[in-house]
């Protein structure tokens, strides 16, 4: 490999890398504004500017200057200082003086950059520039008088994101950032580029003027608004969650976070259930904990046990359902315990049929990839960009068996109904060719192929084709409770009923309910005890109401999609008289007579790690891609199409109804609010 000098010391780097990247591998500290490892090179601030030998003897901005061998590089002279210095002063010349009402204050890049590189005063005396602040939707503010001209912004828009809505205008001193007629980003992913501002010219509309950096309590944790586990920081203040970003996870998330993610903890304030209540003469009545874990223990122990089910929500975690596990099925003999409300047709055989085998990291290295019943713009919009980013880099080519929609990338469609499962595997020509001359295909399969009553024979006719062309095996859940539920083995046994029959009329006496929303009760005349954070409409149908802590109120294990065991940490303490999940199961089964063997959570997971060995190897995931699906179906599948089972991407859990930014998000997609005019 070639060898540079970095002030005086020897590098050595792969061929391709600029001079800011040989300069920052030697431990040099290069200031920049508009360069970022992850988006195409603008060289528009020239702050990163370094002397280079041989060469001009002039500055060269570094992150767009190619490293060569031999080279010389000097990243602190009198001539790099004057430079950088200058450059400083051209960007503060028409900079507003508002730190002290700035969101970016205590975290910006311009005001950390203007301590080192700065002068003590002004030798500006003309009017600044004005220029007027934009529309960009719910979830960004403008204050474009601090824009500096980075294209950050525009550049991840385009480039990560793929909706090119944002963009420069104008020219010279004139030129602004907008998007075209003022219209509202639609991208899922929009909120990024607020982090991406290295100014406050964009900062987080939702989050405006309501706490200083230094203010708040950081907490490492993962995100469970759907099932990648994106790696998050939970930053609060008291008792309130007062915003979440993204943390750097290079196999999951990288640094990027989508809104619901992001924004949605609002909800976590609104429509608390923090009492337990009692239905009596058709209304919910407040009561104590006493009268709540009599009432349901009562009840259980009244009913016959075939006549009782357990249902477990898409946010419950691993310890939670272990928990629900030893006491109902173990203890009290229940067999209709169910984690798929969706319906969902998987999982009982081995772990690999329900995991994203080549891992999220795996679609870079992917030649070819088949979408079945899935939508990954609305089911996981960081994993949809990552296959965007290897359409763009690579020419992956990527086709679609299901109801078409718009990817942000050219996606091939292939059919809407299963048929197109069996027309491929007959094709000779096509994409059936590109993926059977691919070395890495990739079929990935959502719950729009396995929730439904025929998902079993769409998953035998996917596993037999991917298994024909040595594709690997991926299934995209949306749920983060999923994966782990099914390790678990949080499904019927022994003649028990899913969760589809517990809701159906007549399927159950007792229903309970693990902040289960998603499901229909409406023909059911079961019983039921919901253990939920919000009131929601598991609440609203709920005879016996055991408020619960959300996931950012206790210590919880997850298990994302490609089978990765995760810990989410406690960040604030559960609302009023509310209470962790698994807590209460085992006050519960005090009542029932029936006492768990644990006393604490950590006894539970010890438990937990005892009787499933998965959950002790944390961290990471199997990574088995050469896994060969071999499904069975007793029918054929049917002719009905393949949706996503998100329709708003932005409504899909309690937390998230109640946020009003979601609210804001889903009426801006729904066409409610366009643009600013409106």
């Amino acid at each position: 490999m070639p060898i540079a000098k970095v002030n005086g010391k020897e590098v050595e780097f792969e061929p391709g890398m600029t001079v800011l990247q040989v300069a920052e591998m030697a431990g040099e500290e290069i200031p920049r504004f508009c360069y970022h490892e992850r988006l195409s090179i603008a060289g528009n601030c020239r702050m990163c500017l370094v002397e280079v030998k041989p060469g001009p003897p002039k500055p060269q901005a570094s992150c767009a200057l190619p490293a060569a061998e031999g080279q010389e590089i000097f990243t602190d002279t009198p001539m790099v200082q004057k430079a950088r210095k200058g450059v400083m002063e051209f960007l503060l010349i028409n900079h507003p003086l508002d730190c002290p009402i700035c969101d970016q204050g205590g975290e910006c890049d311009l005001q950390d950059q203007a301590m080192g590189y700065g002068r003590d005063a002004t030798r500006f005396v003309e009017n600044k520039r004005a220029v007027e602040d934009k529309y960009m939707g719910p979830v960004i503010k403008t204050v474009m008088n601090r824009c500096i001209q980075c294209t950050r912004c525009v550049r991840f828009i385009t480039e990560v994101a793929g909706v090119p809505e944002i963009g420069l205008i104008s020219r010279g001193e004139d030129v602004e950032i907008t998007t075209y007629l003022e219209n509202a980003v639609t991208s899922e992913l929009s909120g990024n580029v607020n982090d991406l501002c290295p100014v406050g010219a964009l900062t987080h509309k939702p989050w405006a003027f309501n706490y200083r950096p230094w203010e708040l309590k950081r907490t490492e944790s993962i995100d469970v608004m759907d099932a990648l586990g994106s790696a998050i920081r939970v930053d609060a203040r008291g008792s309130e969650v007062m915003r979440v970003l993204p943390r750097t996870q290079e196999d999951i998330n990288e640094e990027w976070l989508d809104d619901k993610a992001r924004y949605a903890c609002d909800g976590l304030l609104r429509q608390r259930l923090d009492k337990p209540y009692i239905r009596e003469n058709g209304k919910l009545k407040a009561a104590t904990w006493d009268e709540a874990l009599a009432a349901v223990a009562a009840k259980l122990s009244a009913s016959n046990a075939g006549r009782i089910g357990v249902i477990a929500g898409d946010l419950a975690d691993a310890e939670s359902m272990k928990a629900a596990l030893d006491l109902f099925r173990g203890k009290l003999g229940i067999a209709s315990l169910d984690c798929r409300q969706d319906g969902a047709q998987i999982g009982g055989g081995a772990r690999e049929e329900y995991l994203f085998n080549a891992t999220i990291a795996g679609i870079d290295e992917a030649d070819a990839i088949l979408l079945i019943g899935t939508n990954p713009r609305l089911e996981a919009p960081v994993l949809n960009a990552r296959i965007r980013r290897a359409w763009v880099s690579r020419g992956v080519p990527v086709a679609m068996i299901g109801t078409a929609a718009d990817l942000t990338y050219p996606v091939e469609h292939l059919g809407d109904t299963a048929a197109a499962i069996a027309s491929l595997s007959k094709s000779k020509k096509g994409f059936a060719e590109k993926l059977k001359a691919a070395k890495r295909p990739m079929v990935i399969v959502g719950s729009g192929a396995f929730a439904r009553e025929d998902g079993a024979a769409i998953l035998a006719a996917a596993g037999k084709f991917a298994t024909a062309i040595g594709a690997s095996w991926n299934v995209l859940h949306t749920a983060a409770s999923r994966v782990g539920g099914l390790d678990l083995g949080f499904i019927p046994t022994g003649g028990g009923k899913s969760a589809t029959e517990l809701a159906s009329k007549g399927g159950a006496d007792v229903l309970f309910l693990m902040g289960a929303d998603e499901i229909d009760l409406s023909k059911s005349k079961a019983f039921v005890v919901y253990m939920g954070t919000h009131g929601d409409a598991g609440a609203h149908r709920a005879d016996v109401i055991l408020p619960s802590a959300a996931w950012t109120e206790k210590r919880g294990l997850y298990v994302n999609t490609e089978g990765r065991v995760q810990h989410g940490e406690r960040a604030v303490y559960p609302k009023g008289e509310a209470k962790e999940d698994w807590a209460i199961i085992r006050a519960l089964s005090d009542r029932l007579g029936a006492t768990l063997p644990y006393n604490t959570q950590d006894q539970l997971r010890e438990a937990l790690y005892a009787d499933h060995s998965t959950f002790a190897g944390q961290g990471f995931p199997p990574g088995k891609s050469d896994f060969k699906p071999a499904f069975a179906s007793k029918t054929g599948a049917g002719d009905a199409p393949l949706k996503s089972r998100i329709t708003d991407f932005y409504m899909t859990n309690p937390i998230a109804r109640a946020s009003v930014t979601m609210s804001e998000l889903s009426a801006l997609k729904s066409g409610a609010k366009l643009m600013a005019a409106e």
